[in-house]
């Protein structure tokens, strides 16, 4: 059964995969499950995989950015979602990426999170499923060979970075159990329940403004402006991209909905009149972990971004009982005074110190403003 509404495509068979294999991640089983459980199921589908362990970090960054990708149908992974994000970048850095963009790729968990193999069962339609059986799940999704699109996100940061992103980006509590997990890695998806427990512990608030465009006018915001030029959609202006052709050959996607973070937020945007949080974290996908449904109503190609907040004040036991209501997608539920959640197309962050973790996709990011 197939979501309403998507496209797909099918891939070839015979099919050519480029498989990528990070063999420290997660527990460090990634190359040996593999060939295990995916291997005797890729050759039943007529799928033949040439395989590439990554040796190095940004090793597979590279290999993507400067590889002939015309030799493959499909780029698959095979690790968690950090690895993604490099490959994600690397064809994004390439001077033919709108063409690179379009190859076929596909996440296999082989990491601790793997948020977005968790994501993509979900909205398959599965059953909640972790380890071997989600990997097996995954694969056979793979071996169907139906694909669609899935929404990136541009992020730019005050030091100059543009990155992309596919999954979150996050400031504060998460990020924090996220990457001070690291040193628990081996212990697998059990490395965040660990983490989380120790972040609680030490349990910090930080400063900064938040604000962002929302994806529906909310109650008491003006209007966005009107452009003489642009296209009108259920009677809200849409932004005008550049026309196709007038940019530079190779020249990245403009961030249309953004102006420079010199420059305050456009009047249409909601600033949030808190400025102290526990933190922050938009999402673009269902899940930021194998157990933490976050945003249940997201899907792939929605054009959202899921935008959650955690306001200061709210108490270990509220924030321990959130975080398990999350396993479950009931989180918002709980009605918790402090926890805030709101569709939106973009979002800037502007932290008031240095202080705090920041990552996107599960990488560690220099805390400096962002938008995206």
């Amino acid at each position: 059964c197939l979501p309403a509404g998507d496209s797909y495509g099918v891939l070839p068979r015979p099919c050519r995969a480029l498989v990528l294999v990070n063999p420290q991640s997660g527990a460090g089983r990634a190359l040996e499950d593999f060939q295990a459980v995916v291997q005797p199921m890729l050759a039943e589908a007529d799928i033949a995989a040439t395989v590439f362990v990554t040796e190095r970090p940004h090793h597979a960054h590279e290999k993507v950015r400067d590889e002939d990708l015309s030799q493959w149908d499909t780029l698959v992974i095979m690790s968690g979602d950090g690895l993604l994000h490099e490959v994600v970048n690397g064809l994004m850095e390439r001077p033919d990426w709108a063409d690179a963009m379009k190859k076929p790729l596909c996440i296999l968990p082989g990491g601790s999170g793997n948020a977005l193999a968790a994501s993509i069962n979900y909205y398959a339609g599965n059953d909640h499923v972790a380890k071997k059986k989600l990997l097996t799940n995954c694969t056979f999704i793979l071996c169907k060979g139906l694909h669609t699109q899935m929404d990136l996100v541009s992020l730019s940061t005050a030091s100059g970075k543009r990155l992309f992103s596919f999954l979150g980006f996050g400031w504060g509590f998460i990020s924090d159990v996220d990457i001070d997990s690291e040193k628990f890695r081996r212990l697998g998806n059990a490395r965040f329940t660990l983490g989380t427990l120790q972040c609680l512990a030490k349990l910090r608030v930080y400063q900064g403004r938040l604000s962002y465009l929302p994806a529906v006018p909310e109650q008491g915001t003006p209007p966005a402006p009107r452009d003489p030029h642009a296209p009108v959609t259920n009677g809200k202006a849409v932004p005008v991209l550049p026309p196709s052709g007038t940019e530079a050959p190779g020249a990245l996607p403009t961030d249309s909905l953004l102006v420079p973070l010199c420059q305050p937020v456009p009047a249409h945007w909601t600033v949030v009149p808190e400025e102290e949080f526990v933190t922050v974290y938009a999402i673009y996908q269902s899940h930021l972990g194998t157990n933490l449904l976050m945003a249940p109503a997201a899907r792939l190609n929605d054009g959202c971004i899921h935008l959650f907040y955690l306001k200061a004040g709210v108490s270990r036991l509220a924030l321990l009982k959130i975080f398990l209501a999350m396993a479950r997608g009931t989180h918002l539920d709980l009605n918790c005074p402090h926890l805030r959640y709101v569709r939106v197309r973009a979002f800037r962050l502007e932290p008031r110190a240095a202080a705090g973790i920041m990552t996107v996709d599960g990488e560690a990011l220099a805390c400096e403003p962002v938008q995206g």
